[in-house]
């Protein structure tokens, strides 16, 4: 029997005094986290944001292996935050579905989770009613028969893993109406271990005929948002769920076939997020890093170029950095690129790499105050 077929359901129990000290523990790295980000300025919060949902949106796509374009995403996250940033590009509807649900999720947290918002994500998440080659009902709770059961799997398609069985749809409106009640109730249950629980509860429930594990992951990211108060978020569970996918799915399908004591899944939920804390000083870190090199540039005079490809470089270009490819990312000729390039050398900021093969290659100087950045260019 699954969880939800037990005459209990969906009381779940959890040992209290196990999680004591690990939600203290998380409870002072998130704070000192936050206390971090809140001394950087509102600029550069709003950059570490912004990589932190890149993140988080990019992630939770992969766990069920939908990949998105990074650029795409950046983008269309900056465009609906009102952030200025280099380098903007265009993105399509179902990037920009996936960013408008992620977003209204974080921002708008306080706000009641309810049946219209849940049916306009999940219609944001499938723009053309589609998920892949397949029509799907969007904007409704599925309506599987019985001898055509949802089932949860992972792997690609030919190797597909049955993880459970989810509830008939039949009964969907009212498990539904029982999950949202919960959700947006108040209760005494610590709000870190609630989002832990309401992942869970709204995974098996899997009422949509697609896209269950997205939308899961970001209701998950608004009781996180609730726990911590805060719109902007800073850490991302996606990207350390992504990481342990296949603990993910063994977990899930272990505790659906166990008892209504789910002290196994909040352990390691709350295991993810405590690494998701951690993992955010180093995004912390680059972007400080970042913020000191534009720091550092506010004496030179850039071209648009210029700008696009140093904000590439700073948030970890892919492979080396050459000519054409500076030529092709930026829409110029080679002449021209190689010009901005020099221009860049003569000032400080790029330099050759000492092995280059057969073209020239190029990175980023090292940041020190000798630097001759007050040379107009």
């Amino acid at each position: 029997m699954y969880i939800y077929q037990l005459k209990n359901w969906p009381d779940f129990t959890w040992d209290k005094e196990y999680f004591h000290q690990i939600l203290s523990a998380i409870s002072r790295r998130q704070g000192r986290l936050i206390g971090r980000m809140e001394s950087l300025g509102f600029s550069l919060r709003e950059e570490a944001s912004l990589k932190i949902l890149t993140q988080e949106v990019l992630k939770s796509g992969e766990i069920e292996g939908v990949l998105l374009d990074q650029d795409q995403v950046r983008s269309s996250i900056a465009r609906r935050l009102g952030m200025y940033i280099g380098g903007l590009i265009a993105s399509d509807r179902n990037v920009d579905g996936v960013v408008e649900m992620a977003i209204d999720a974080t921002q708008n947290f306080s706000e009641p989770l309810t049946e219209e918002r849940l049916f306009g994500w999940h219609s944001a998440l499938f723009p053309s009613g589609r998920s892949g080659m397949h029509r799907i009902e969007v904007g409704k709770w599925r309506t599987n028969k019985p001898d055509d059961p949802m089932q949860v799997v992972s792997g690609a398609i030919g190797k597909q893993k049955v993880h459970f069985t989810a509830p008939e749809s039949k009964g969907l409106p009212v498990e539904m109406k029982k999950f949202l009640k919960w959700f947006n109730g108040k209760s005494n249950i610590d709000p870190v271990v609630k989002a832990a629980i309401a992942h869970l509860w709204f995974v098996t429930i899997h009422p949509f005929e697609d896209g269950n594990g997205r939308i899961t992951r970001v209701i998950t990211d608004m009781q996180l948002a609730r726990a911590d108060g805060l719109s902007q978020r800073f850490y991302s569970m996606s990207s350390q769920i992504r990481v342990r996918r296949n603990e993910y799915y063994n977990v899930l399908e272990k505790t659906q076939k166990g008892s209504m004591d789910i002290t196994g899944w909040i352990a390691w939920f709350l295991s993810r997020l405590d690494e998701a804390v951690n993992a955010a000083d180093e995004t912390l870190s680059g972007v400080i890093k970042k913020a000191r090199h534009w720091e550092s540039l506010r004496n030179s005079t850039l071209n648009e170029r210029q700008k696009l490809m140093l904000n590439m470089l700073l948030d970890n270009f892919y492979g080396t950095l050459t000519t054409s490819k500076w030529a092709r990312i930026t829409k110029c000729s080679q002449d021209t690129a190689l010009r901005d390039i020099l221009n860049l050398i003569n000032l400080g900021i790029l330099e050759k790499e000492p092995h280059g093969g057969r073209s020239t290659n190029y990175k980023l100087a090292e940041l020190s105050g000798d630097l001759p950045l007050n040379r107009k260019s």
